[in-house]
């Protein structure tokens, strides 16, 4: 259903809701609301222009809000070609949200929250693309929206008519006790990396961490800061700037205000919840994850002080994170939950959708070995490998790297 259209500068933005399933596999599901705004430039309202679906990255994360077209990025590329669809996947934005899930039990918040990875995302958007009359879309996914946009590859590829992935071509069988493992490996060598730009921030971060267990020091929404959380700062390496980001940090007097609050802004799941509660589930094709980033944390870099860790999900957290307490029990359900397979992969070597995907060759999130070995499976699928980014090199470098995933479904490359 349309809600209203707005104009703003160098933007018209048309506002969707579309009332859902929570549970497409039953007729008598009840319902959720997921949000869509639909972006062009002025003067294109009524162009027959094709359309674009962005799945954000997360999992748990909303589509990115148009505040001002900026030049080189993705968006400003792709409106010059498409109509842009920004999808707020179920769970997140202005889509039903997932708060604490008052009133339910640990069991029902389970079997709700089992329907929020990439297969439910991409059965809403086959619902969206239909109710909209659009024959066919492009998808872009960056990071976890790459594992959605592999997901309608394997699920209904029908509805596409090329699929553009960054960061995110997911392992199709591998299992995720494989995937963390490789993680931690990318980490260690993005904490050796960083320590040899930033020498005197590996005794900085010894002291911190002393200090940390000597004391009772208190973020301010109140969490405790234990030393395992101060290590979850490492998620920031993955980023083009990110290894800034944490020197910066670190460089603050240990205890004050803008220390605890650059700490506790840093991984905060108050706003997106969800995130932690699924994340290890997006990799699990077919079974238990069974708290896999704990299970294969390397004792060597577990009893390491000043070894940071990265987007790993771990069970202490339920705990330590205010935020994620009402969840505690639903997330160790869920640990233990026996997930479906996520991709079919006889269909995705039988591909007939022009794909393409930046593999991004040190990426810390996602392994890129993996990433090769899909590219591989997927029949039709041009990768290209690059060292020039990060993680985010959708969004900081978002123009070329989109026109350069274009010209590969194009054939211009």
């Amino acid at each position: 259903m349309r809600v209203a259209t707005h104009r703003a500068p160098n933007f018209v933005l048309t506002e969707h809701e579309f009332e859902l399933p929570v549970d497409h596999s039953s007729r008598r599901s009840p319902k959720l609301t997921v949000f869509a705004r639909e972006v062009v430039t002025p003067g294109h309202e009524q162009g027959d222009l094709p359309w674009l679906v962005f799945f954000q990255g997360g999992p748990g994360v909303e589509a990115p809000r148009p505040l001002k077209l900026v030049e080189k990025t993705w968006l400003e590329r792709a409106l010059e070609d498409y109509r842009v669809l920004l999808l707020d996947q179920r769970g997140t934005g202005r889509s039903t949200p997932v708060g604490d899930l008052a009133g339910m039990g640990a069991e029902a918040q389970a079997e709700y929250l089992t329907h929020f990875r990439a297969d439910s995302i991409v059965r809403d958007a086959e619902l969206i693309r239909r109710e909209l009359g659009v024959e066919r879309w492009s998808v872009l996914g960056q990071s976890f929206g790459g594992f959605c946009a592999v997901n309608y590859l394997s699920q209904a590829p029908e509805g596409l008519a090329a699929a553009l992935i960054t960061g995110g071509l997911p392992p199709l069988e591998r299992h995720p006790d494989e995937v963390y493992r490789a993680t931690y490996e990318r980490m260690l060598a993005k904490n050796n990396a960083f320590y040899d730009r930033y020498p005197e921030d590996r005794d900085r971060a010894l002291a911190i961490v002393e200090h940390i267990e000597a004391e009772n020091v208190r973020l301010p929404a109140g969490d405790r800061l234990t030393a395992r959380r101060f290590r979850q700062l490492g998620h920031l390496l993955g980023m083009s700037d990110g290894f800034e980001r944490l020197h910066y940090i670190l460089e603050l007097p240990f205890g004050s205000p803008a220390f605890l609050r650059d700490v506790e802004a840093s991984y905060t799941f108050a706003r997106n919840p969800l995130y932690a509660v699924i994340h290890e589930a997006c990799y699990a094709p077919g079974v238990a994850t069974r708290w896999s980033a704990e299970r294969v944390f390397p004792d060597e870099l577990r009893d390491d002080p000043t070894f940071l860790t990265g987007e790993h999900i771990y069970p202490w957290m339920l705990v330590e994170y205010g935020a994620l307490r009402p969840l505690a029990e639903a997330a160790q359900v869920l640990a233990e939950h026996e997930w479906p397979r996520l991709y079919d992969v006889q269909r995705l070597q039988e591909n007939e959708v022009p794909t393409a995907a930046a593999i991004y060759a040190e990426d810390m999130y996602v392994e890129r070995a993996f990433s090769e070995e899909t590219a591989a499976a997927v029949r039709g699928l041009r990768p290209w490998l690059t060292n020039e980014y990060e993680h985010d090199g959708l969004r900081a470098d978002g123009r070329r790297v989109l026109s350069r995933l274009l010209d590969l479904t194009q054939g211009r490359a």
